[in-house]
Parts: structure tokens; C-alpha cells; sequence
């Protein structure tokens, strides 16, 4: 089975997490992909898919700091906005996000990728 890392080379929790997936899929003989999100951004249904996923609240997927997230006049009460803003901003995604058997993790510290491997869903 493979295991997904949605990436931000810019960002150190986005590289720490990677390369606890990188050791992980040795470790495991999985194949690792990594989707730079930024360069390949996520349409509104496969974020909001991401985000079920991740069965979090909205508010921990979102970087609702941004000040995009301000400008474009968002409000957490409204996913469907936010979700199609996020595939126009993809910086609005909190990251990274870890994806492995039919669940996502977004591993903030880069520690909580472990809970994918260790915790049965």
C-alpha cells in the first residue's frame, strides 16, 4: 500500500514529517508518493475528501491565519467557500497531511504520522 505526503519543501514540519515517511515506507516496503500541493494543487472535492479523512474539525485543516483567508472574506461556517478557495489558494491547507490506509493525519507536530501506523481506525 502506498503512503501520500501532501508537501511543502518551504515548510521544516513539512520536511521533518517527510522524512518519518520516508523511513516508514523503508521500514514497511511501501512506496512513498509525495504531492507538492502548492505545484499541484487539489480540486474542492479532493480537499474536502482529504479532510474527512483526517476526521479533524475544519478549523485544524484550514490555515485560516493566512491572510488570503481573510481577503477573500472567508468564514469557517462556510466549507463549501472554503474548500473552493483553498483549490485556488492551496497555501490555505494546513500541512503536512499524511494519507495511509484509507486515513489522513495532518502531522502537526511531525510526530502524529506514527498514529497512522500504531492506532487501529
Amino acid at each position: 500500500m502506498t503512503i501520500t505526503i501532501y508537501h511543502n519543501p518551504r515548510c521544516s514540519k513539512s520536511r521533518e514529517t517527510l522524512a518519518l515517511a520516508e523511513a516508514i515506507a523503508s521500514n514497511q516496503q511501501r512506496q512513498l508518493t509525495v504531492v507538492e500541493y502548492l505545484k499541484q494543487p487539489l480540486n474542492a472535492e479532493e480537499l474536502q475528501q482529504l479532510w474527512q479523512q483526517t476526521g479533524e474539525p475544519l478549523d485544524a485543516f484550514v490555515r485560516s491565519g493566512e491572510e488570503e483567508f481573510a481577503a477573500a472574506g472567508l468564514s469557517l461556517t462556510d466549507s463549501g467557500a472554503v474548500f473552493a478557495a483553498m483549490a485556488k489558494i492551496p497555501k490555505l491547507m494546513q500541512r503536512p497531511v499524511v494519507v495511509a490506509d484509507g486515513r489522513a493525519v495532518i502531522c502537526r507536530p511531525p510526530e502524529k504520522i506514527h498514529s497512522l501506523f500504531t492506532e487501529q481506525a
